[in-house]
């Protein structure tokens, strides 16, 4: 993904003109994609358009409010940070924004300054969560995470339950994979790992490095099969069998949208026409035909 001072959107909701026009001067100042919206229901319009990377959101607006604005930008755009304006200081207030899905808030007369130190913040946190959730799609359950010299930081269950399988008779198995780890860590992790020491052989491949510590995968013998299976089998185009392979993974339209770098829209285009070459009429059907391919 390219840096801030090219890519990141920030949504601005305020019912004043000219709150709007100060944030918008100080974002775009510092490289920032402003777009601006004066009701919750502008917010909503334009966020269906352009998912933002992060919204500022006025708690006090006429209509819908900013805690219902948040309610509903939540459901749209579950994964983005939305920090709250308000010139309210009661606890509750702050409470009931966080309770509507907010991240932070900052309070009014608001500091350009501040304001941009936050979202820095908050749009970083959010990619390296969305990161590690990526990771962990890609990967399904198998993961799991080492220091440099091997030690086990932390694992899915799935993986404890594999290693308790393979290792059979061996009482500290993660004792065990240390050394081989640390010395596979230091050569070439292109290679996949053979481990030969348990009762049963496994392999484990490099996923990524995050900070100081690395990513690892247990290879499971299984094919996993990809949205191709599924075009080779079902009467539908390349793109649509790519939506397809996500719907079958329980993706909304708008994450199928961030994943395959289309709007969401275009997706429920793209379903429509997978509904009528299937025969189906809804997500769930056409996800179980999806499903019976890719698991058989």
């Amino acid at each position: 993904m390219m840096d801030h001072n090219s890519s990141d959107v920030v949504l601005v909701v305020d019912d004043s003109p000219e709150s709007l026009g100060m944030l918008n001067v100080a974002l775009n100042s510092q490289g920032y994609t402003a777009l601006v919206a004066l009701s919750g229901q502008q917010a909503l319009a334009i966020a269906e358009k352009v998912p933002p990377d992060v919204v500022l959101l006025d708690a006090m607006m006429p209509e819908m409010d900013g805690f219902e604005t948040c309610r509903r930008l939540k459901e749209l755009l579950p994964n983005t940070p939305i920090i709250f304006m308000t010139g309210l200081t009661d606890v509750e207030d702050i409470v009931k924004g966080i309770e509507a899905g907010g991240v932070d808030y900052v309070t009014k007369p608001i500091s350009p300054d501040e304001v941009i130190v936050r979202i820095k913040r908050h749009i970083e946190t959010a990619k390296l969560a969305l990161s590690a959730q990526d990771a962990l799609d890609h990967a399904g359950k198998t993961v799991f995470c080492v220091s440099p010299v091997g030690r086990l930081s932390w694992a899915t269950p799935h993986v404890h339950e594999l290693i308790d399988q393979v290792s059979k008779d061996d009482a500290s198995p993660w004792a065990t994979l240390a050394p081989l780890i640390e010395k596979w860590l230091s050569n070439d992790t292109k290679t996949e790992l053979i481990v030969n020491c348990f009762a049963n052989k496994i392999s484990i491949a490099y996923e990524r490095q995050q900070q100081q510590m690395h990513l690892l995968r247990i290879v499971q013998n299984k094919t996993q099969k990809s949205a191709t299976d599924l075009q080779q089998q079902l009467p539908i185009t390349k793109r649509e069998s790519e939506v397809l392979y996500w719907v079958s993974y329980g993706k909304t339209s708008w994450e199928i949208s961030q994943i395959l770098t289309m709007s969401p829209r275009t997706v429920n285009k793209h379903l429509e026409q997978i509904y009528k070459k299937l025969g189906v009429d809804n997500r769930t059907s056409a996800a179980a035909i999806s499903i019976r391919i890719l698991e058989g």
